[in-house]
């Protein structure tokens, strides 16, 4: 009986386990410089996680790069500043990434997420236009969510995950040599991974 009740225990931890996993399931962006590992918030942001991870399970994150950097100092001056690293496949295979339908836009007004530091984000023009590629915040962005001061449409960007290992690499990347807001030379994205 005590043999029964114990394996009947362990099946529905591994089942909440599951399903928490299911919730926040974790990706690893292996780079030239390191390795970055977010969790992402599929509870929250359902349609823009599940567009991210099939991207992923498609390979198409192979020979990608993180290609754009804003910072204070390449920002003119008069304009809200920002401060991110951008990544994707737009540099490595642009048609691919224009291909693609844009995922529909879960604004952080309906998601509850904010652009802190080590948040994921997408990167769009319109709203319902963001495909692959991405963005990841170095300290807090509040002019990235929805009603801030950096997009003109006031809906703000699609937060849907944060990093939770390797924030270091993601500053070393941040410091690399850029020219007119672009890495000079691009870091290299080897792969995304599920982890």
């Amino acid at each position: 009986m005590r043999r029964a009740f114990a394996f009947i225990l362990l099946s529905f931890g591994l089942v909440c386990c599951k399903q928490t996993n299911t919730a926040t399931p974790h990706i690893e962006i292996q780079t030239s410089k390191g390795d970055i590992e977010l969790e992402l918030y599929a509870d929250r942001a359902p349609n823009t996680v599940a567009a991210f991870l099939s991207y992923i399970d498609s390979g198409f994150y192979n020979n990608a790069s993180f290609y754009r950097v804003l910072n204070d100092e390449n920002q003119p001056s008069n304009a809200p500043k920002t401060e991110l690293i951008q990544g994707g496949i737009w540099k490595t295979n642009q048609q691919r990434s224009a291909s693609l339908p844009g995922i529909p836009h879960e604004n952080t007004q309906l998601t509850k997420l904010h652009h802190g530091d080590g948040t994921i984000s997408l990167a769009r023009l319109a709203p319902g236009t963001a495909t692959t590629e991405f963005f990841i915040c170095i300290d807090e962005q509040p002019g990235l969510d929805s009603g801030g001061e950096n997009i003109a449409d006031g809906q703000g960007y699609a937060a849907f995950g944060k990093v939770v290992k390797g924030m270091d690499i993601v500053r070393k990347i941040y410091r690399q040599n850029e020219t007119d807001q672009y890495f000079d030379p691009p870091v290299a994205i080897f792969g995304i991974r599920r982890k």
